[in-house]
C-alpha cells in the first residue's frame, strides 16, 4: 500500500510540473520576424525581428540558436514567424517558432 501511495503521490507531483512548466512557456512574450537564413546543421537561424520587450531588445536582424533543431523543420527563408526567445546559458535563444498566420 505505501509503494502504491509513493507512485500516485510522485505521478501528482510531475504533472504539477509539467503543468507549471506549460504555463511559463505560455507566458513568455511572442515576437515577429522573417526567417532570413537558416543552418540547421549548426542550430541557428538569422530573424529580422520587431522588439522583443522580454529581452529589452530593439528591432534588428540577428543570429539566434535554437533550443531544438526540430523547430527549424517547419520554417524556410523568406518566411514570417511568431516566435519567442530567452537568453539560455549566455545566448539568445528561440525556444518555439510557427509561421505567422
Amino acid at each position: 500500500m505505501n509503494r502504491k501511495r509513493f507512485i500516485f503521490v510522485a505521478g501528482l507531483l510531475s504533472a504539477a510540473a509539467l503543468s507549471l512548466a506549460t504555463v511559463a512557456r505560455a507566458q513568455t512574450p511572442t515576437a515577429a520576424g522573417e526567417v532570413t537564413k537558416l543552418d540547421k546543421a549548426g542550430g541557428r537561424i538569422t530573424l529580422k525581428h520587431g522588439e522583443i520587450k522580454s529581452l529589452d531588445m530593439p528591432p534588428m536582424t540577428m543570429v539566434f540558436r535554437v533550443r531544438d533543431a526540430r523547430l527549424l523543420d517547419g520554417v524556410a527563408v523568406g518566411d514570417r514567424v511568431r516566435f519567442t526567445a530567452e537568453k539560455i546559458d549566455g545566448n539568445y535563444t528561440v525556444t518555439s517558432i510557427a509561421k505567422a498566420p
